[in-house]
């Protein structure tokens, strides 16, 4: 059974997943506020329950595999393949673009559902959904545990999120804690240029 926005973000505050100060996404935009998901993750326990979100959503969806990016998309993807009783596999980085690689492959036809961890401009969401449709598949929906858009980040497919909540972001040149000079962190696992 899928747990309640507010049973998941005291799943978040519990594992201090939920960060206050001054960050740089890997959007490249900054934000006072970060969800370092992989400080939940790191519970089995609270993973399964904040996946079930997920996977409830797309239960009844015909879905032949999950795909997730690396590195955050990873464990939410397995757990959301493992409760669906789905193949898994994900794509990394190479030459600084997503690629599907060891050997991981869609086949045309197949139904994918694209997992995430966090989403604030769904960048690389959009690129793992290119992937799917460049080899053939279908992208049969989308699912992430957080929505920092509070949807408003539109895939133009069935999509879901255990948490939604609209946290500001800005643009590194408009950011109030950039000219208030508050030293940022990038806790994230992708490299960006400052």
């Amino acid at each position: 059974m899928a747990v309640s926005h507010e049973q998941a973000m005291a799943f978040f505050t519990k594992a201090e997943a939920l960060l206050h100060g001054h960050f740089v996404l890997s959007s490249g935009k900054h934000s006072d506020t970060y969800f370092q998901c992989a400080k939940v993750l790191q519970h089995p326990d609270y993973t399964e329950k904040i996946c079930s979100g997920i996977t409830d959503h797309f239960f009844a969806t015909e879905i032949d595999a999950v795909v997730a990016p690396a590195m955050g998309g990873i464990i939410v993807g397995y757990e959301v393949a493992r409760q669906l009783g789905k193949r898994f596999i994900f794509t990394e980085r190479e030459n600084n673009q997503f690629a599907l690689r060891r050997g991981f492959e869609i086949k045309p036809g197949e139904k994918i559902l694209v997992c995430e961890d966090v989403v604030t401009t769904g960048g690389s969401v959009f690129e793992v959904i290119d992937i799917v449709k460049a080899a053939g598949g279908i992208v049969a929906g989308v699912g992430y545990l957080v929505d920092r858009s509070n949807g408003i980040v539109k895939f133009g497919v069935k999509q879901a999120s255990t948490v939604s909540l609209e946290i500001k972001s800005f643009e590194p040149e408009d950011c109030p804690l950039c000219k208030q000079g508050v030293p940022f962190v990038k806790p994230g696992s992708r490299k960006i240029s400052q």
